[in-house]
């Protein structure tokens, strides 16, 4: 059985996977290890070196509730933010679902549909970012599992989740355009696909579209050029 990441959550005794909502919540951070990723960068990633804050960035995602965009803060945390951009210039979020959605507290996505990508990125673990913001509303922020855990999946607050900031979830960036369709994906499932997350991993989309046939999906994640 595939190791099930925990994320320390909201309410006291809260945990959160990839982000999650309040009560206890699982979650299954995927640290990446890039499939076309140049060596001197996984050893950059693995050791907690950065290629250094560079400059904010944005992203595009284009979802099945409409579209919303990121704004990227190499300087909140650094290592975060280099990860994220990896995992959008390798088209790892396109047809990812938002398989956890909790009112009020976050969602979150970055398990892929595809079985045989994700297997590719399972194991590649990043160090931890000091965290240097609030989780607040709109801040979006990888999952983890524990120290240095952090891969694919990330969450984004839907609210003020500063209890998230004392447990090591680093913000890297924050929603710039439309929060009203991050609010407005579907949650009735709630915290219900999120554990199965072994089964999402093993079969993808295919289970998820099987078992949770309304979830919202990314279309497609594309870095904006400015």
């Amino acid at each position: 059985m595939r190791r099930r990441e925990w994320l320390c959550a909201v309410a006291s005794s809260a945990l959160i996977g990839c982000g999650s909502g309040p009560g206890k919540v699982k979650g299954e951070p995927q640290i990446t290890k890039a499939p076309a990723l140049p060596e001197d960068k996984k050893i950059r990633l693995a050791s907690g070196e950065a290629a250094g804050a560079g400059e904010n960035y944005r992203v595009k995602f284009e979802t099945t509730a409409g579209n919303f965009v990121i704004e990227v803060h190499p300087d909140w945390a650094p290592l975060g933010a280099e990860r994220f951009r990896e995992l959008v210039e390798s088209g790892f979020y396109d047809n990812c679902k938002f398989f956890r959605v909790v009112e009020g507290f976050m969602v979150q996505f970055g398990i892929s549909g595809d079985p045989a990508i994700m297997d590719k990125w399972r194991d590649a673990k990043i160090q931890d970012d000091v965290v240097t913001r609030s989780n607040k509303k709109g801040f979006v922020t990888f999952a983890t599992s524990g120290k240095n855990s952090r891969t694919t999946q990330v969450f984004i607050n839907y609210g003020n989740n500063s209890t998230l900031d004392n447990r090591g979830f680093a913000p890297f960036g924050e929603v710039i355009e439309g929060m009203d369709v991050v609010e407005r994906l579907y949650k009735v499932y709630g915290e219900a696909p999120s554990q199965r997350q072994d089964k999402i991993q093993q079969e993808g989309n295919a289970f998820l579209e099987a078992n949770f046939p309304k979830l919202d999906s990314i279309k497609q994640a594309t870095l904006i050029q400015n």
